[in-house]
């Protein structure tokens, strides 16, 4: 079955990946505070006015960190995913975890956004949102 809620997902996890997992919630929760936080195709996921931002998953061997705008970022350390502008960091250990370029991509989440939201409308074109 899979997990409804954020909590449920976390709780989920092995002990290792279920820390990752905390650690990340707390950072993005203190970075985006007014974001909304839910389960969204079975993964964790902060929107902004409906807008997708951030989001994690459980991989085989990692917990993987995506921005979906992040290939659009200022700040270093992510790595380009997909087709369109998303990226990602990938940690085996919370403490692989950067809380200050965590909070910098945060920053950068916020200011460079693309309208995922709407990409069906526009038939797979994406547009920045200013």
């Amino acid at each position: 079955m899979k997990p409804t809620t954020i909590e449920a997902f976390h709780d989920a996890q092995a002990p290792a990946d279920k820390g990752i997992c905390d650690l990340l919630r707390r950072e993005i929760d203190r970075g985006l505070p007014d974001a909304e936080s839910k389960i969204w195709h079975a993964h964790p996921v902060w929107f902004l006015s409906g807008n997708p931002i951030v989001g994690y998953s459980k991989l085989k061997t990692c917990v993987r960190l995506m921005f979906w705008s992040g290939q659009s970022f200022d700040a270093p350390g992510l790595v380009p995913t997909g087709t369109f502008k998303a990226a990602e960091a990938r940690f085996e250990d919370a403490g692989q975890v950067d809380p200050e370029a965590l909070q910098s991509w945060l920053s950068d989440a916020r200011r460079i956004q693309w309208d995922y939201k709407n990409i069906y409308k526009r038939k797979g074109r994406l547009e920045r949102l200013v």
